[in-house]
């Protein structure tokens, strides 16, 4: 495999994990074409230049060469040509002319990745097209490359599935096609039980909580007589925090005003209050 061009790597069997000392994907590889038998891949996803790098990634390389005694090779993923080219600098540590360690990481980045939007292509190589849509999140094209691996994954086992599908949204950190790939997890991929789409399910538990204990929040003050401003009924319709709903409905079972139940603040004049 040319060390400048990870899109030749082919995994055929692999275990993947998050070292708790480092917070990093690390996957042991049992065979890639000609690499020569099993080694430890250490996925490192870099938004931007950072010079601390320059100690932390040789750390990450000796430090598991060690522990595991398996050959290491560091993959950095950036989505920009400026980060691409500074992470694949050689990282050196001893002397100037007599260098102790270097670390050469592999780097992919939209200068060498592909733009995968064909849910076949995307099908028949899972690590490229996840390579993809870390690479291109910036790419105009990021909401077609999402959908064809969202869709490329529905028929992929979990056991496979799970860590691309973590692996995308660590990688997507906060740029807007993370949310795009949440919303496609939630909708192509709802059967899964990986860590993000538990998380988005909870959301949605704790978004229904909500929003059933602010209808009831509002039909007891109507049955009540209680009058509220359309304020008051906007703001218990947007609250999203379920105990906060549950204290103002026990206060509206038994309250006299608004603003026994929000606040005085919240306390209205008869004149102007929103129809019930």
């Amino acid at each position: 495999m040319s060390r400048s061009d990870p899109s030749r790597a082919r995994r055929s069997g692999q275990k993947s994990t998050s070292h708790p000392l480092m917070g990093r994907k690390i996957c042991l590889i049992t065979h890639v074409g000609d690499m020569g038998g099993p080694f430890l891949l250490v996925v490192e996803a870099q938004g931007k230049k950072d010079p601390g790098k320059t100690a932390s990634w040789p750390y990450y390389v000796t430090y598991l060469n060690n522990k595991y005694r398996l050959p290491v090779l560091l993959l950095v993923i950036c989505q920009d040509h400026a980060t691409a080219t500074w992470a694949a600098r050689p990282l050196t540590i001893g002397l100037p002319q007599w260098p102790t360690v270097t670390t050469r990481p592999l780097v992919a980045g939209p200068h060498n990745m592909p733009v995968i939007t064909d849910v076949a292509e995307a099908r028949k190589d899972l690590a490229l097209a996840t390579l993809s849509a870390i690479t291109h999140a910036d790419n105009p094209d990021v909401d077609a490359i999402l959908k064809a691996m969202s869709v490329a994954l529905r028929d992929t086992p979990e056991s496979i599935a799970e860590p691309l599908v973590e692996l995308i949204a660590q990688g997507l950190g906060n740029r807007p096609a993370a949310q795009q790939w949440r919303n496609l997890v939630a909708v192509d991929l709802s059967f899964y039980t990986s860590p993000l789409s538990e998380e988005i399910r909870d959301e949605g538990r704790v978004e229904g909580r909500a929003q059933s204990r602010a209808e009831d929040v509002l039909l007891i003050l109507g049955v009540r007589g209680i009058d509220i401003t359309d304020e008051i009924r906007e703001k218990v319709t947007a609250c999203g925090d379920p105990e906060l709903l549950r204290q103002w409905l026990a206060r509206a079972a038994l309250a006299a005003t608004a603003g026994e139940v929000f606040g005085e603040e919240c306390s209205v004049d008869p004149g102007t209050a929103a129809p019930r």
